[in-house]
C-alpha cells in the first residue's frame, strides 16, 4: 500500500455523500449545472450499460481474471467475450458509470470526478497497454488492428 492510497479514501466519502444527499433530500454540495430528465434517464441507461458491460467482462475473463499484470506468469490473452468488444471492457464500463452518475446529478463536484477519473483509467490503460506488448507481442498488436480501445 503506497503513502498515496490515503488520498482515496476521503474522496470516495465525498462522492459517496454527494450520492446519498441527492438520493436522500440532505444538504447538498456543489452547484447543479442543469436540471433535465431526459438527459437524466440517458444518465440511468448508460449507469445500467456500464454495469452490465462490467458483469459481462468479469465472466469473459473466466479463469484468467487477476487484478493488474503478472508479467513472470501471464496467462492466456483474453480476447473472447466482452473483450471482443473492447480491448478495455472494465474500464469502459467504470467511464460509462462515472459519466451517466453525471447525467443523473449534473454537479460540478461529479463532473470533476468523470474527467479525472476517464483521464486516470486512460493513464492506466497506456501503461497496461505497453506491458501488454512486451508479454504478447505480435499476437497484441494484431488483437489491437482488430478491438478497438473503449467502445
Amino acid at each position: 500500500m503506497d503513502r498515496k492510497d490515503f488520498f482515496i479514501p476521503p474522496f470516495a466519502l465525498l462522492l459517496f455523500y454527494i450520492v446519498f444527499s441527492s438520493t436522500f433530500g440532505l444538504p447538498e454540495i456543489g452547484a447543479e449545472l442543469f436540471n433535465n430528465e431526459f438527459v437524466c434517464w440517458v444518465g440511468v441507461i448508460a449507469c445500467v450499460m456500464g454495469y452490465l458491460l462490467f458483469v459481462y467482462a468479469m465472466i469473459s475473463f473466466g479463469k484468467s481474471f487477476r487484478v493488474g499484470l503478472d508479467e513472470d506468469h501471464p496467462g492466456e490473452l483474453v480476447t473472447t467475450g466482452a473483450f471482443a468488444i473492447s480491448r478495455n471492457p472494465i474500464y469502459t464500463a467504470f467511464g460509462l458509470v462515472l459519466t451517466g452518475l453525471f447525467l443523473i446529478i449534473p454537479n460540478w463536484i461529479i463532473l470533476i470526478y468523470a474527467i479525472a477519473g476517464i483521464w486516470l483509467f486512460n493513464r492506466q490503460i497506456l501503461l497496461e497497454e505497453e506491458s501488454l506488448r512486451k508479454i504478447y507481442g505480435e499476437k497484441y498488436a494484431e488483437y489491437c488492428n482488430r478491438v478497438r480501445r473503449f467502445l
